[in-house]
């Protein structure tokens, strides 16, 4: 009972942040669900790096599909977070494959919304297991009020706003970028 009780009442306060999340996204995009996973990154004013690390791994193609995708978006504060020689590498050409495993490895087949999240990990006593499209898993667990996840070196990312549903999916913005090997 003591772990069904804290993700449901979580699962409360999560539904109005992103109620709210989502208003404000809304009144900046007119047409917030007639955009597609790409195109969001692309206006984004915080999602620049994490739009030309899709645009250099060539995957602006699958995320302008029809999906449906979750993604977990690092946002342009992630990114300063890695060093900026590292950043230049991987976007290189001759990096690409890398690159690919990075940006794959913030996808998940399916549309997970912060609430089915929540969910699972009720279900998994606290946690859950996600499998990328990258193909390696991620931890999902609570930390207080933040939904964390915990990348195989056990590197850590906080979902900081959730819920931007799209056409094909949904996002998840991040405040770290999460490995899929070491870079």
């Amino acid at each position: 009972m003591k772990y069904l009780a804290t993700p449901l009442s979580l699962l409360a306060l999560l539904a109005a942040s992103t109620t709210f999340s989502q208003t404000s996204l809304a009144s900046v995009s007119n047409d917030l669900l007639k955009n597609t996973i790409i195109r969001s990154t692309e206006e984004s004013q915080s999602h620049k790096m994490l739009h030309a690390a899709v645009k250099a791994a060539d995957l602006e193609e699958t995320l302008a599909g029809e999906g449906p995708f979750t993604v977990f978006a690092p946002s342009d504060g992630a990114f300063e977070k890695m060093s900026s020689d590292k950043i230049s590498e991987l976007l290189r050409p001759e990096n690409k494959k890398a690159l690919q495993s990075l940006v794959t490895y913030h996808i998940v087949a399916g549309k997970l919304t912060a609430s089915k999240i929540l969910k699972a990990m009720c279900r998994g006593k606290g946690s859950t297991i996600l499998t990328t499209v990258q193909g390696n898993e991620l931890l999902v667990t609570m930390d207080g009020l933040d939904i964390v996840l915990t990348d195989c070196f056990g590197n850590m990312a906080r979902i900081t706003s959730a819920d931007f549903n799209q056409s094909n999916g949904v996002i998840h913005e991040i405040d770290s970028v999460i490995l899929p090997n070491q870079f």
